[in-house]
């Protein structure tokens, strides 16, 4: 455990006096102030050193977990974290290590890093003692500035509240009822996309279905859970989704400032004059505004007795668990988290039946057959209607398994503790890493890594993918700290999904583009994902 630097500044002082009153001799320099400036740097030196080399390297008990070759002496496995798309090296790890469930390895400055691996234990992270491993507090500090200190970030007996207070929301009855709304938006976004094919004076074809994706779903989760619709996809001029493209698309500069921010204190990085933050904190006072706004109207309504739906801005307030900062932290939670993640999925989906022609055309196939409501907007939408499509169900779970929105999550021991039997001292990181795990071959076989929707098809296999074990798939997580807006989501995207395909055969806009990963709390193409769109079927501009 590192020495606090107020510590080590007091214990330089402390010797120095008495190094100058008593022994003279033994002094560095006859400057009171030099001579405690060399002792702090010292042992501030020292610290380092053992910090950085001798514990991590040496004494730690982590050190006879399997590692992965490649360490660099002080950086450990950092420069190709950091290289690399946010999940890779783990996903390579996991594979070429062998291992019973955890391995080690060394982030910055080698700070230990637990990667675990195997079916049991994740089950011990996740499930049997999910509330030892907590979210780091960089996490909580970084993460909360931007999604508010909800349920997402929540821990203990605070989560146990908030989730309960929260699950009428999330129902499977009351997801259910929201599949109108789903369909509704999705068609809303095919023919918004048909009509700026149509007005584009160059005659292009092409999309750039990420941004459709993003606003769609904002629209969406505006909707579903606060009763308010915020005219994205009209508008993307709009306020919230010009707020929301500013935070979720870094520059160069900004991603810089990420990695210095590693080695300095978030409170430090905040109160510099950069254009960063000034944009961060322009977006995030709009946000936490308009979410204040949305929560006096939502009051005002409910009070005169004008419910008309379970939104979950409603269920919140009508559980009387919550103060309005409260309620400004859920609401954040879920505008940036509840539409980053579902547009996230839409675009790798997209781009996966596109690199896959013949599985687009057979889901074309199955929509075209099976959803009249294509051809004839009048017939309306129901849940059973899209559930009762295996073919379209096999692609989300398939592209869900090999394209997780969420490459990466972390939590730290909050005590001494063990997984798998190997001792975890307290304050570890643990890395749970849905892009190894949803890929392994030891789990899924030798094609864990292909994108192939027929696993999911056949007796037993439509929500297990023929994978031995649930685990066998993290992209929501497992347990009491699982996503609570799994069926949400879902649901969601699948509305989505079945609307851009029964309406459009998409293709890459170039053929030879050669995808690169761009990290952060969601994984997306770098640059976006520009594809043509192509009316078939049904569809018409």
């Amino acid at each position: 455990m590192a020495v606090p630097k107020k510590a080590l500044l007091l214990s330089s002082v402390a010797i120095t006096w008495f190094t100058l009153r008593y022994a003279p001799h033994l002094t560095v320099s006859t400057s009171f102030a030099w001579n405690v400036a060399a002792l702090f740097a010292a042992q501030m030196l020292a610290g380092f050193a053992w910090g950085v080399i001798v514990y991590p390297l040496f004494l730690t008990p982590l050190r006879h977990l399997p590692q992965p070759k490649g360490a660099n002496l002080l950086l450990g496995h950092f420069p190709r974290i950091f290289k690399e798309a946010t999940g890779d090296p783990q996903r390579d790890w996991i594979e070429s290590v062998p291992n019973d469930g955890v391995l080690y390895y060394r982030w910055f400055f080698n700070e230990p890093r637990v990667l675990v691996t195997s079916p049991k234990a994740l089950a011990e992270v996740l499930v049997q003692r999910s509330y030892e491993f907590v979210k780091p507090e960089n996490v909580r500090s970084g993460l909360g500035r931007l999604l508010g200190v909800g349920i997402l970030l929540a821990e203990g007996n605070e989560h146990k509240r908030q989730r309960r207070a929260l699950m009428p929301a999330f129902s499977f009855r009351h997801i259910k009822d929201l599949y109108p709304v789903f369909w509704a938006k999705s068609t809303e976004m095919t023919d918004s996309i048909a009509k700026a094919i149509q007005t584009d004076p160059s005659g292009s074809n092409v999309v750039e279905i990420r941004d459709w994706a993003s606003r769609a779903t904002l629209d969406i989760i505006g909707i579903a859970g606060m009763g308010q619709d915020f005219n994205a996809l009209q508008d993307p001029t709009s306020e919230l989704n010009e707020t929301y493209r500013t935070i979720f698309n870094p520059g160069a500069g900004a991603r810089l400032l990420q990695v210095v921010a590693i080695l300095l204190p978030q409170w430090f990085l905040r109160i510099l004059p950069l254009k960063r933050n000034t944009e961060m904190q322009d977006a995030i006072a709009t946000i936490r505004r308009v979410s204040h706004s949305l929560i006096q109207t939502k009051r005002a309504k409910l009070e005169k007795g004008s419910r008309t739906d379970v939104d979950i801005l409603s269920v919140a307030i009508e559980s009387g668990g919550f103060t309005d900062e409260d309620l400004i932290n859920q609401l954040m939670t879920f505008l940036a988290a509840g539409h980053e993640t579902t547009a996230s999925s839409m675009t790798w989906t997209t781009y996966l039946l596109c690199k896959h022609p013949s599985a687009q055309r057979k889901l074309r196939e199955e929509l075209l057959q099976n959803l009249p409501t294509l051809s004839d907007p009048s017939v309306p939408l129901s849940s059973t209607d899209i559930d009762r499509l295996p073919y379209l169900n096999a692609v989300l779970n398939e592209s869900s398994r090999v394209f997780p929105p969420v490459p990466l999550t972390l939590r730290e021991a909050d005590k001494d503790t063990t997984i798998q039997s190997h001792f975890i001292p307290k304050g570890t990181t643990v890395v749970i890493c849905p892009w190894a795990v949803n890929t392994s071959t030891a789990l899924w076989g030798p094609d864990a890594h292909e994108f192939k929707p027929e696993r999911w098809l056949g007796a037993g296999k439509a929500n297990t993918g023929g994978a031995e074990s649930n685990y066998a798939i993290t992209t929501f997580l497992h347990g009491p700290r699982s996503c609570i807006g799994k069926d949400f989501a879902k649901a969601e995207f699948a509305c989505l999904m079945a609307a851009l395909i029964g309406r459009f055969e998409v293709e890459m806009e170039d053929p030879g583009w050669e995808l690169q990963i761009q990290g952060g709390i969601t994984a997306k193409p770098k640059g976006g994902l520009r594809v043509k769109v192509t009316p078939v079927g049904g569809g018409s501009l």
